[in-house]
């Protein structure tokens, strides 16, 4: 059994396992949105043997099944007995009426405290740059939930470097709370956010907690295409990669051999290679117990500098998949706002 590894987020103080546990895999399977997540007992079992591992860290957001991702996380920790204290908790605002206005925040902030059954956040994530809503008036906003005690840090995801960057220079000349994580898209097969995002994350001391670390599956087999539900059904994930198989198969095949190699699942050598590039903690969305130490076990993978030239050297640009497109511009694959009920 491998002991888990802890890191601080960012500069906010909080130490969070070297693993997060996504939580987009909980929650009432809908047949608009997420069909494939798992239920009440099944999430209940996930949480536990992730907790019992030493994993403390989990990741949510409003709009993950309609936020019954939120209730489900909240009523296993409540039925489980863990501590409040034993969890470092994250969920996101942005995918609802409003966005990042004063008024949605608060009002949103109040609905993921009321279904993860809790009195305060450990993090909150703006999901996405909001183009209609001055980012003073975000900033201010997050900050009043801060200084309330709802929000002991911040967090970002999904946006251009300059975005992240503006947002940070605002609060910073207003006396407010920066963002101490960025939430980006980032693995072996989507390494844009090394051009800017990162080099910004880094002089800010931002911790990188990247969702999909291996690419929705793509990093863990040896062939593109899966009969899994989610697989088939995800048209979110199927729009952030599809359009790249060609690029991205002889990375996969590469990953693949160092994994034969070595002797290990290849989820493994993906999952490695994150903290070699100093991420402080990829979000695992794990489906089964098993997972959890599937991703524990590849903190003890030591990756050599010859592996990771190896299986970077196929790597060639991708278009931007993420962030919200800036109005008037195409929009970019891989943002597919669920349907609100």
């Amino acid at each position: 059994m491998v002991d888990m590894r802890y890191a601080p987020l960012g500069w906010s103080g909080i130490q969070v396992s070297k693993v997060c546990l996504g939580g987009m895999s909980f929650g009432e399977a809908s047949p608009d949105f997420h069909q494939w997540t798992i239920d009440q007992d099944a999430t209940e079992r996930v949480i536990g043997h992730a907790i019992d591992s030493g994993v403390n860290f989990i990741d949510t957001a409003n709009c993950y099944a309609f936020g019954t991702s939120e209730t489900y996380i909240g009523r296993a920790l409540k039925r489980l007995g863990i501590s409040r204290d034993r969890v470092v908790l994250a969920s996101k605002v942005y995918f609802n009426e409003g966005h990042l206005s004063q008024e949605a925040i608060n009002h949103e902030i109040d609905g993921t405290l009321k279904r993860l059954g809790t009195d305060y956040l450990d993090l909150y994530i703006i999901h996405r740059f909001d183009y209609g809503t001055p980012i003073e008036e975000t900033m201010e906003a997050l900050d009043a939930l801060v200084k309330a005690g709802k929000v002991r840090a911040l967090g970002a995801s999904e946006m251009y470097a300059y975005q992240f960057h503006n947002m940070q220079v605002t609060a910073e000349a207003n006396g407010w709370t920066k963002f101490t994580s960025m939430q980006c898209h980032y693995n072996l097969l989507y390494r844009e956010d090394e051009r800017e995002m990162i080099p910004v994350c880094r002089q800010y001391g931002v911790a990188l907690t990247p969702y999909f670390p291996m690419a929705s599956g793509h990093l863990a087999r040896p062939k593109w295409n899966s009969d899994s539900k989610r697989s088939i059904t995800d048209n979110t994930m199927r729009s952030k990669y599809d359009r790249g198989m060609e690029q991205d198969l002889p990375i996969i095949r590469r990953v693949h051999e160092v994994a034969e190699r070595i002797g290990v699942p290849m989820a493994r050598v993906a999952l490695a290679w994150h903290w070699v590039k100093g991420v402080t903690a990829p979000i695992v969305g794990c489906s089964k117990p098993e997972r959890v130490d599937d991703a524990i076990a590849a903190l003890d993978l030591q990756l050599t500098a010859e592996d990771i030239d190896y299986i970077e050297e196929p790597y060639t640009a991708h278009e931007l998949v993420g962030p919200l497109a800036r109005p008037g511009e195409r929009a970019l694959a891989g943002t597919l706002a669920p349907k609100r009920r």
